[in-house]
């Protein structure tokens, strides 16, 4: 976090133990935990305000939200939590869109203005803080991306903007585009980063930046300065401490599935008892250490995005903040 925090007061007054960052066009601190919405598909409107209720009084004031995820259910059960609370002016909102449907690719102008006008009426706002195309095109040019994107900046019903599982290249392409037609550039980028490797991608179009074998890509981004709000920072939930080489077969859940496939294998296994010493040093649990491990790079501008399911959970992922490693500990839990 070579930008450092910013030490304020948040949630009507109260001191919170949470480090905020700022982005060029956005008026608010962003908090470098980044809590995710896609559970609410699962959730009552109570159950909602519960959950989001404890995120914010944990000091975590940024929410990342998607068009795709419930089919638009959780942009509007955040959206009624939203206004039901009256926090609008307090917390920012990470909204992304043009994910592709049905396996048909939706980089486009149309599908872009689509998306976020379905995004603001659903969550019953007027202004998307930071808007990140979900997915690219890498058959389209990134120009008419641009220009759609920048329209949307002019007419002020998104403030910042950047680009979800984007290849470096693309972004330098699109950052290009921006400075020849004096545009607003991609600000930020949201890949997969964690401790973890993977073995495979667990989905098509995943990027990540995770491992020595994408070095170099961390490299253009400490070059560019330019912020990375990553996400699977647990990676699926490996650092959950669930997942032993013994038990693989005895998931049942997709998810836990799908970690099985793609996290627990190899070198991993080492860095998951890394985490569990070092967690055991500090008097921290291993979910806060693997996030803190995203948080303290030294050369990289980041905020981690986060997925707690229940108030207690946010609580305790907000503790990951606080943590400090150095950079023997961080090469440490890398490599041994």
């Amino acid at each position: 976090m070579p930008n450092g925090g910013l030490n304020i007061r948040w949630n009507k007054g109260h001191q919170l133990n949470m480090n905020y960052g700022k982005l060029n066009g956005i008026d608010k601190p962003i908090s470098r935990l980044v809590q995710g919405t896609v559970m609410l598909g699962s959730y009552s409107q109570d159950e909602t305000n519960k959950l989001l209720d404890a995120v914010l009084a944990a000091g975590i004031n940024t929410f990342d939200t998607a068009h795709v995820y419930g089919s638009g259910s959780c942009e509007t059960l955040f959206g009624q939590w939203v206004a039901s609370r009256g926090v609008r002016d307090e917390i920012v909102i990470l909204g992304k869109g043009a994910h592709p449907y049905d396996g048909k690719n939706r980089v486009t102008p149309a599908d872009i203005a689509a998306d976020i006008s379905d995004s603001l009426e659903r969550m019953q706002i007027d202004t998307i803080d930071l808007y990140v195309l979900h997915r690219d095109d890498e058959a389209l040019p990134v120009g008419p991306m641009m220009d759609a994107l920048n329209k949307h900046v002019a007419a002020g019903t998104i403030k910042a903007i950047g680009g979800s599982n984007w290849t470096t290249a693309r972004l330098a392409q699109a950052n290009a585009y921006a400075a020849e037609n004096d545009l607003v550039p991609m600000q930020v980028s949201s890949p997969n980063f964690s401790l973890a490797e993977q073995a495979k991608p667990p989905w098509d179009g995943c990027i990540t930046i995770s491992g020595p074998q994408y070095a170099a890509d961390r490299d253009w981004y400490a070059d560019q300065k330019m912020p990375l709000f990553t996400w699977s920072s647990l990676a699926g939930g490996f650092f959950s401490g669930r997942f032993t080489p013994d038990n693989l077969d005895s998931f049942d859940n997709y998810f836990d599935k799908l970690c099985t496939e793609v996290y627990c294998f190899g070198d991993n296994w080492g860095r998951l008892d890394r985490v569990r010493k070092l967690a055991q040093e500090k008097g921290a649990s291993l979910a806060q250490i693997a996030i803190a491990y995203v948080l303290n790079q030294p050369t990289l501008d980041t905020y981690a995005l986060i997925a707690a399911w229940k108030p207690e959970e946010a609580a305790d992922a907000a503790k990951a903040a606080d943590i400090s490693l150095t950079a023997a500990e961080i090469m440490w839990l890398e490599s041994g």
